[in-house]
C-alpha cells in the first residue's frame, strides 16, 4: 500500500518516509499536523482527498498520557489529551468508514491500552480515554458486521517509547515482565488489523492483566 504519514514532526516523518520509499517502493506523502486541532484534522481529509486517493487502512496511533492526581495537573494538557486520544480518533474514524463501507472494503487500526479495562488513579485522564476507545471501537466493529469493513482495537501494555517521558512515569513504576517491545507490537497490530479481528493484546501477562 501507498502511505500517508502524520503526526507533528516533520523530519522525522521525512526520515521514515525516505526509508519506505527504498525498502517497498511505494509512494509516501508527509503531512505534518498537530491532531488535537479540528482544522488540522480536515486539511488531511481534504488533502487525501485532493491527491485523488481513498483511505484502505487508517492507523490511529496518536496519543499521550500524563501522570499525577488529576486536579492539580494542567488543566489546558488535560483537555488536549482527551481532544487527541478522543476527538481526533472517532472523528478521522468516523470520516473515512463511510467511504470504506461503500466500498465493501476497509480496516481501521485504533489503538487503546490495557489501561482501557479499569479506572487508573494517577493516569485518570488517560485512563478514562483508553476506555473510551476501546468501548466505541469495538461498538464499531460489531456495526460493521458484513460490510467487509472492520476496526480492531489494539491494547498493549507498557511498550519501550517516548510514552513514558512525556507521560512523567517513574522508571521502574511499571513492571518489567509486562513489557512488549514496540516492533513486536507492532506486528501483532497489523496481523490483527488485516485479519479483521476485533482486538488484540499483545503479550499473554498483558493480556491476563485484562481479566
Amino acid at each position: 500500500h501507498d502511505l500517508v504519514l502524520v503526526a507533528r514532526r516533520e523530519d522525522r516523518l521525512q526520515e521514515l518516509a525516505a526509508e519506505l520509499r527504498g525498502a517497498h517502493e511505494v509512494t509516501v506523502l508527509v503531512h505534518p499536523a498537530d491532531l488535537r486541532e479540528r482544522a488540522a484534522r480536515e486539511a488531511l481529509l481534504g488533502g487525501v482527498a485532493d491527491a485523488g486517493r481513498h483511505v484502505a487502512g487508517l492507523a490511529n496511533n496518536a496519543g499521550y498520557g500524563s501522570s499525577g492526581r488529576a486536579w492539580e495537573l494542567d488543566l489546558e494538557n488535560e483537555l488536549a489529551e482527551v481532544a487527541l486520544n478522543v476527538e481526533a480518533l472517532h472523528h478521522l474514524t468516523l470520516a473515512v468508514v463511510p467511504e470504506m463501507v461503500r466500498r465493501g472494503t476497509g480496516a481501521v487500526l485504533n489503538v487503546a491500552s490495557i489501561a482501557a479495562f479499569q479506572p487508573t488513579p494517577g493516569t485518570a485522564t488517560y485512563g478514562a480515554t483508553k476506555a473510551f476507545v476501546q468501548s466505541f471501537s469495538e461498538a464499531l466493529h460489531a456495526e460493521l458486521a458484513g460490510t467487509g469493513v472492520s476496526v480492531t482495537t489494539l491494547c498493549p501494555g507498557p511498550v519501550d517509547t517516548e510514552w513514558r517521558g512525556v507521560a512523567g512515569i517513574p522508571e521502574g513504576q511499571m513492571p518489567g515482565f509486562l513489557d512488549v517491545s514496540a516492533e513486536e507490537v507492532a506486528e501483532q497490530a497489523v496481523r490483527a488489523m488485516v485479519a479483521g479481528r476485533r482486538s488484540v493484546v499483545p503479550g499473554t501477562p498483558n493480556a491476563l492483566v485484562t481479566l
